[in-house]
């Protein structure tokens, strides 16, 4: 678990694929959820910590993809949201959709050394089986358009070597009473910071926004098809983030359709 070189495309694991599926029914689901992060958000959690493992990457380059380098801005990122991402942001996990009503999308890792960008890595990737909004609802397994930061992670897995603080807690395993496929969705994720607390676990149920706006909005283990409004990625995609994303350098997300995302 703690590297991968080679980026694999397994695309394995992810909620909502169908109403067996939607977080909101789940067993182990936060009532009220319109995210994928079905979890008990009242659970002991039994680490949480923000260190890098041994082995992690700290040259601040990868080194078996390396991308495209020295660029002036961020790639199929409009004015508009662009204009959204902090100053202080050097690292942004862009996700790029295939449409407004599509569930395909694309995953990729981009960081800032002095005025410009590179970018570490980038994979194939699942979001709301429904497509994006604007103005996410609960329920209406659409992801919400935005910048949001990137500030804690967790799963049921032991913690791989994340710098973001990291809670380890069987209460994100996914329902047995989903498909098999859908049992290590949530092996590894990391919270989008929608409608939701900073410096709390995944599965933290505050709503700060209110239960109608939803939450338990995830990157997390794909299982190859749409979800409730999470953007999934591949075990070995969700690896690499949690050993590079760091706190020091102020991650954020900016995640949208095509329309949305190139706008401006």
């Amino acid at each position: 678990m703690r590297t991968s070189g080679t980026v694999r495309t397994a695309l394995a694991a992810m909620v909502c694929l169908s109403a067996l599926a939607s977080c909101s029914t789940a067993s182990t689901a936060g009532s009220g959820s319109s995210g994928d992060g079905a979890a008990k958000s009242t659970a002991t959690a039994s680490s949480r910590s923000g260190k890098s493992g041994p082995g992690a990457d700290k040259s601040g380059r990868s080194g078996a993809d390396h991308g495209t380098r020295n660029l002036d801005r961020l790639p199929h990122v409009g004015a508009e949201m662009g204009g959204r991402i902090p100053a202080a942001a050097r690292q942004v996990v862009v996700v790029e959709g295939a449409g407004e009503d599509s569930a395909r999308s694309t995953v990729a890792l981009y960081e800032k050394h002095g005025a410009t960008w590179d970018r570490a890595r980038a994979w194939p990737a699942h979001n709301g089986k429904r497509g994006w909004s604007t103005d996410h609802r609960e329920g209406d397994k659409r992801s919400p358009v935005g910048v949001f930061t990137l500030s804690d992670a967790g799963g049921v897995l032991a913690d791989p070597g994340s710098r973001l603080p990291y809670t380890r807690s069987s209460a994100f395993t996914a329902s047995r009473s989903w498909p098999k496929t859908h049992w290590h969705d949530f092996d590894l994720v990391i919270a989008i910071d929608y409608n939701r607390v900073k410096g709390t676990s995944p599965n933290d149920p505050n709503r700060p926004q209110g239960q109608s706006k939803g939450g338990y909005i995830w990157l997390h283990m794909d299982h190859g098809s749409g979800t409730s409004g999470c953007v999934s990625v591949s075990r070995s995609a969700m690896e690499y983030l949690l050993r590079r994303l760091d706190p020091e350098r102020h991650p954020v997300i900016v995640m949208g359709d095509q329309g949305h995302l190139r706008a401006g």
